[in-house]
């Protein structure tokens, strides 16, 4: 995957989920076959904070956030993200792309399943894993002040 297709599929996914949330983005080689090119990412985000209180028959009653305890490590929402970009033919130019809700696991979960996946991919291709600081400094209208 270039650099100028890499911001534009990261833009994408920005566009879908809150980026200050965004805690790691795993992008998978690109495929080119028939004049398409196509891509996938994992990208694990917080969850939402949970609600300070509930509204209750117009009453506003406090709710206990929920606490992870030691035993049970933090669990994020798993996303995953694809691309599919036209490189020839009568819709050259063409660019879809979807992100799905997938799941919710900790990072050394998520990290466990994308190893899994490019183990049984036979893909000798390095997958490329990018932190929030990295995602907001490969998209300009974020990166910028």
């Amino acid at each position: 995957m270039n650099d100028e297709t890499r911001t534009r599929f990261l833009t994408a996914i920005a566009a879908q989920l809150p980026v200050e949330r965004i805690v790691e983005v795993h992008l998978f080689p690109a495929i080119r076959q028939g004049g398409m090119e196509s891509g996938v990412a994992v990208v694990a985000v917080e969850p939402p904070p949970a609600a300070a209180s509930v509204e209750s028959a117009g009453d506003a009653v406090d709710v206990e956030p929920e606490v992870a305890t030691s035993s049970s490590p933090r669990r994020y929402t798993v996303f995953s993200a694809r691309y599919r970009h036209t490189l020839k033919g009568p819709d050259r130019g063409k660019w879809e792309t979807s992100v799905t809700e997938e799941a919710d696991a900790p990072l050394l979960t998520v990290d466990a399943v994308v190893r899994g996946v490019q183990r049984r991919s036979g893909d000798v291709d390095e997958i490329v894993r990018l932190t929030t600081d990295e995602v907001r400094a490969a998209i300009p209208a974020i990166a910028a002040p």
